[in-house]
């Protein structure tokens, strides 16, 4: 078994070619292109309010409606708003997302062109029970399962409906979690139990998705997905998304980053962004990330690549490498800000980039975004510089400029190889193409160029020569943006580093910016992709989901209120769940959570443990705050950050 057989070829990108699944009249997978699509957050049974707010979203660019319904009631609505759609000239196929409700599920199978259920919670059970099962026990859940699932894949053969099986990592079954843990493997093995049934049936209008708030994990599950289909000879689209993603930079970031990498993969045939917004907010978010990757040659044998990975990209670990003053080892990885293009750098220049000088008390103000390096150009700094940072020059100018305190030389192959004069603490090596990389010095940290055609595979091909060589130099990525406006530079952005960091490859990340990004906006991307990817916490984390005609109270309004008292608990996750469908499972490693559980009521979780329940919503935010405070992980917020 190759253990890079997830894709068509890790080093050259290739998009996976999938059957097709007509969607109505949408194709999704073949050689159709990405498809589109997000969800209604009103309340179904509102028909006008329904209509109205999938007309937005068409007209925003939706290729397909996902609508709740939550009961029969909503299911056999779905009719009016089908009509009423097509009435106003609107044919876009609809998708009725179904949880616990078979009924349901059946009755929208007849009305509309495609259905979405989640196995974990379709005809399971989620109650964070463990069970010891027999094998004739596990069979016998597996025989029930078929018994209630089997009715609708007959309903969706019989009238032409599409279905979507949508593991999501939160809502696994406490069946599926005691075999298998809460784990790529547990999310890939809960969708496959119901792709079998459909088989069985012979139906294979199927489309599959693996969606988690843990990029890592939502990234791991796909691949597994993947791989477990080429295995076995199987070939369904995929519908590709990072739930609970949140809202503003950190909603944008960490899509585009979970999306952007199995993009670069090949992978993904239609896709949603999850934004805690307006859902026609999330249409240009999802229309850029797909830009990005429409060149992408479709390989029509699915030959998997050749090279054997020297990394498992199932599984998170972290590429071993030496420490290098703070670069590497076990260290997180370092941020680079870049002021290589300034006339000169004032204190003023720091701003953007976490550092705040105030002149009357001679001090600096450092926030928890603060960058550790900084990159001058040809630019003398002639002030003093707080502790938390060091410069970096090209080496000539560092030499030039007679090796300023707390400043490091960034040297060309060339240059370092005539034996140039070094720091005796840390020197950085831009890579070039056929470098030698045994025997580098131990003070040596590298620095790898991407530019976005060839990011990924730049990436993993510079692991493979580093495992090769026996290298283990801390490397440090440096991005080169081209020009393009703010909101398309952190996707772009994102979905270029996405894979260096959720692979563990990278210990640095420098993001060069076109002119025109501002550097507020590529420092807080740098931070932001880092977090993301989980590899340093700079900040809040909310786990909020995207809202539907499920939730009980505006998660807009909410989560701009928990994040208006909470913004500055560095390291915390907060869930922030519109219902009980997306309660205590769908925050997964959360440490807070907020959930709908009523109308007006909330129930607030430390971790998946329910701490107080229905709790009056007026009340809610102010209870979480106190929750966090009993626990000990509150901090009041220190002026001037």
């Amino acid at each position: 078994m190759s253990i890079n057989r997830y894709c068509v070829n890790p080093l050259l990108p290739s998009r996976l070619l999938t059957r097709e699944v007509k969607v109505g009249n949408l194709g999704i997978g073949g050689r159709n292109p990405v498809r589109i699509q997000s969800m209604t957050t009103s309340n179904t049974l509102d028909v006008k309010a329904t209509i109205e707010e999938s007309i937005r979203m068409i007209e925003a660019g939706c290729e397909l409606v996902r609508i709740t319904a939550p009961s029969l009631k909503e299911a056999m609505i779905l009719k009016d708003i089908r009509e009423g759609l097509n009435q106003q000239g609107y044919p876009t196929p609809i998708c009725a997302d179904i949880h616990f409700t078979p009924n349901a599920a059946e009755m929208a199978a007849r009305l509309v062109q495609k259905v979405r259920v989640n196995p974990g919670n379709y005809a399971d059970k989620k109650k964070f029970e463990n069970f010891n099962y027999t094998e004739d026990a596990y069979r016998a859940e597996l025989d029930r399962i078929e018994k209630r699932f089997s009715p609708l894949v007959k309903i969706c053969k019989e009238y032409g409906t599409a279905l979507r099986i949508g593991t999501n990592h939160g809502s696994l079954s406490d069946r599926i979690l005691s075999r298998y843990g809460d784990t790529p493997l547990g999310m890939v093995e809960s969708a496959m139990e119901f792709v079998r049934i459909c088989e069985a049936l012979n139906f294979h209008e199927i489309i599959l998705s693996m969606k988690a708030s843990n990029t890592r994990v939502m990234v791991q599950a796909y691949r597994l997905l993947v791989h477990t289909m080429m295995e076995t000879g199987r070939n369904y689209p995929l519908h590709l998304g990072v739930t609970e993603a949140g809202d503003g930079e950190d909603g944008r970031i960490k899509s585009a980053l979970g999306i952007g990498v199995l993009m670069a993969d090949g992978l993904g045939d239609t896709i949603r962004v999850s934004l805690t917004e307006p859902p026609e907010f999330e249409l240009p978010v999802a229309a850029s990330i797909v830009k990005q990757y429409v060149n992408i040659p479709t390989n029509p044998q699915n030959v998997a690549g050749q090279t054997a990975l020297t990394y498992n990209p199932f599984e998170y670990a972290r590429r071993e490498s030496i420490p290098v003053l703070n670069i590497g080892g076990t260290q997180v990885p370092v941020v680079f800000a870049d002021l290589s293009g300034r006339e000169e750098i004032s204190t003023a220049s720091l701003y953007p980039f976490g550092y705040h000088y105030q002149p009357a008390t001679d001090k600096w103000i450092i926030r928890d975004q603060a960058a550790d390096y900084i990159f001058c150009g040809k630019n003398a700094v002639e002030f003093h510089l707080p502790g938390t940072i060091n410069l970096v020059y090209p080496y000539k100018i560092w030499n030039a400029l007679r090796r300023p305190s707390q400043s490091y030389p960034l040297f060309t192959h060339e240059e370092f190889r005539n034996k140039a004069d070094k720091s005796a603490i840390l020197n950085f090596l831009l890579l070039e193409d056929g470098m030698a990389l045994k025997n580098l010095d131990e003070k040596v940290v590298l620095v790898l160029e991407l530019h976005h055609e060839q990011a990924t595979a730049s990436m993993r091909k510079l692991y493979l020569e580093l495992s090769k060589a026996e290298c283990k130099q801390p490397v440090v990525f440096r991005i080169k943006s081209a020009p393009m406006s703010n909101p398309d530079f952190l996707v772009v952005t994102s979905a270029d580093a996405g894979a260096g960091f959720v692979d563990g490859m990278g210990d640095g990340i420098w993001i060069e910016a076109a002119t025109g990004i501002s550097a507020s906006i590529s420092n807080t991307a740098a931070f932001g992709i880092l977090q993301a990817a989980r590899c340093r916490s700079s900040k809040t984390e909310y786990i909020s989901c995207p809202s539907c005609g499920r939730t009980l109270f505006d998660l807009q309004e909410v989560t701009s209120r928990i994040r208006s008292k909470t913004h500055h608990l560095k390291g915390i996750k907060i869930g922030i769940m519109g219902c009980i469908v997306n309660g205590p499972g769908e925050m997964a490693d959360a440490d807070y959570g907020y959930v709908g559980t009523g109308i007006g009521k909330v129930s607030l979780y430390k971790g998946q443990k329910l701490m107080l329940k229905n709790v009056p919503e007026n009340d809610a935010v102010s209870e979480l705050i106190s929750l966090i405070k009993e626990n000990g992980d509150w901090k009041e917020l220190e002026i001037g950050t």
